[in-house]
């Protein structure tokens, strides 16, 4: 993905974690089981890993044994991972940091599954196409979780609200390098680069659901959305302390609930 993307932090995606674990979609998990080798270890690549989220969820929904490859270009991410990333005993792990829209040839031509999450919306087209070639060439199913759609809905309502998402939408689509990030579009756009390859593709809608027990969370979401829509349209950096201090607010009340929108993808080969 582009190198001027931000960075996941350690304490962020720790922080999310249990809202990704209950978002993912485990109908799609059911779907793919019947496709991964019955009779020899599920060897998994996960893509863009960070500190092994997706690992710790997904593992304990698959057969045993498994091995699991994490690939992040992030070394920091990568030490940062607990022991064995938290997988089953009966679960062997290797770490790679590499880039995984430039991944060599050959890199993943083991792989009975591929998996990624919350990574397709940071990419540009260029890099997807890269990315869903690699996949293809690897002939396995592909799940891939938790790109962003466009929609946050957040109760209760305010006036900005619609002015901030239309914002924070435009940031996620800036031109970097002469290249759109693909924000919102990038589940559209792999599927059809999977269809291309004559990929089956299933998508099923896997949102958050942001509680007022969540206050952590809320308030580390409210910070970045707000914070990269002023970045995007500095028009807003005036009404935007206010209302961040609104919903901080209602957050200490436990009234403030917030959906992010999301959409999970399970792609296999025909």
């Amino acid at each position: 993905m582009s190198t001027d993307v931000a960075r996941a932090a350690p304490d962020w995606l720790t922080l999310r974690e249990p809202a990704d674990a209950t978002a993912r979609s485990v109908w799609l998990v059911e779907r793919l089981s019947a496709h991964l080798p019955p009779t020899r270890p599920v060897v998994v690549h996960d893509l863009g890993s960070g500190t092994g989220s997706m690992a710790r969820w997904l593992a304990p929904l698959l057969p045993g044994p498994q091995r699991w490859v994490l690939h992040d270009r992030d070394i920091d991410l990568l030490k940062a991972m607990p022991a064995n990333a938290g997988l089953p005993t009966d679960a062997s792990l290797e770490i790679r940091a590499d880039d995984i829209t430039r991944l060599p040839e050959g890199e993943i031509a083991d792989a009975s599954l591929i998996t990624a999450s919350a990574l397709l919306d940071m990419f540009t087209q260029t890099e997807l196409t890269r990315f869903v070639d690699a996949c293809a060439r690897a002939q396995c199913p592909v799940l891939l979780c938790l790109s962003v759609t466009g929609r946050a809905e957040l109760a209760p309502a305010d006036p900005l609200d619609v002015h901030l998402q239309a914002a924070f939408n435009a940031h996620q689509q800036r031109v970097l390098h002469e290249e759109v990030l693909l924000g919102p579009t990038a589940c559209a756009r792999a599927v059809h680069e999977f269809r291309r390859h004559g990929h089956a593709v299933l998508v099923r809608h896997s949102p958050w659901h942001l509680c007022p027990d969540q206050p952590e969370l809320i308030a580390a979401w409210l910070d970045g959305w707000v914070a990269a829509a002023v970045e995007q349209d500095p028009g807003l950096a005036e009404a935007a302390p206010a209302y961040v201090q609104r919903r901080r607010l209602e957050i200490a009340e436990g009234r403030l609930h917030v959906t992010v929108h999301h959409d999970d993808l399970l792609a296999v080969p025909q």
